[in-house]
C-alpha cells in the first residue's frame, strides 16, 4: 500500500512530571525518542500550545509535536500547528495509547473514528471532522472494567510492561523511515509481524 508521506509526527499525552510515565503518555514517549534519535529536542512553542522539534528522517524534513494542552484538548495544538505549516491531515501520524490492545501489540492505522480516545476525538473535531490521518496505536492493555479506565491510563505501567512498551516503541521507530516515505505496506508489515 503506497500512501501519503508523513510531514508531522504527533505524540499524545499530558504535560507535567506527574504524568510523564503514565500509560496515557506513551505517544509522548515515542516523540521524545524520535527527537533524541534525530539529534534534536522538543522545545516549548506557545503559539502551538505544545513542544516541537524538527528532524531529518529518511532524507525528509519531519516535524514533531507534543501537545501540552492536556489530552482532551490535543486538537487545539494539532490544528494550530497544521494550519501554520500548511500540513494536511493525511500527512500526519499521531501516536497514542490504545487500551483495546494488550501490552506488546502496536499497530498502524489509517483513518477511522476515535475509538473512545479523548485525544483523537478532539483532534478529529478540531480538524473539522477530518479523520484521514495515520495513527500509531500503542497497546497498554485494559483494566477489565470500563469504570476503571480513567485511573488506569493515568497510572504507570509495571516495570515489565514498560520494558515491552519500550520495545514496541523502538520497533515502531525503526519502521518510521518507511512511513515517512509513504511506504505503508512495508512499515505495517515490519511492525505488525514482529516475532513473539
Amino acid at each position: 500500500m503506497q500512501g501519503n508521506a508523513i510531514k508531522l509526527i504527533v505524540g499524545l499525552g499530558n504535560p507535567g512530571p506527574q504524568y510523564r510515565h503514565n500509560r496515557h503518555n506513551v505517544g509522548a514517549w515515542l516523540v521524545e525518542r524520535v527527537a533524541r534519535d534525530g539529534n534534536s529536542e522538543l522545545r516549548s512553542e506557545s503559539k502551538f500550545f505544545g513542544e516541537t522539534a524538527r528532524i531529518t528522517l529518511a532524507g525528509a524534513d519531519v516535524r514533531l509535536l507534543f501537545p501540552t494542552t492536556f489530552m482532551n484538548r490535543s486538537g487545539q495544538s494539532v490544528a494550530a500547528f497544521c494550519s501554520y505549516f500548511d500540513i494536511a491531515p493525511e500527512n500526519m501520524l499521531v501516536a497514542y495509547d490504545e487500551i483495546d490492545f494488550e501490552v506488546g501489540t502496536t499497530r498502524y492505522k489509517h483513518g477511522g473514528g476515535h475509538g473512545g480516545h479523548n485525544g483523537i476525538r478532539d483532534i478529529i473535531s478540531a480538524l473539522g471532522d477530518k479523520r484521514d490521518f495515520y495513527r500509531l496505536r500503542i497497546g497498554v492493555g485494559h483494566p477489565g472494567n470500563k469504570a476503571l479506565v480513567a485511573n488506569y491510563v493515568l497510572s504507570d505501567p509495571s516495570k515489565k510492561e514498560t520494558e515491552i512498551i519500550d520495545g514496541d516503541i523502538d520497533l515502531a521507530i525503526r519502521t518510521l523511515p518507511h512511513a515517512v516515505k509513504g511506504n505503508w505496506q512495508t512499515a505495517m508489515h515490519e511492525l505488525h509481524t514482529k516475532p513473539a
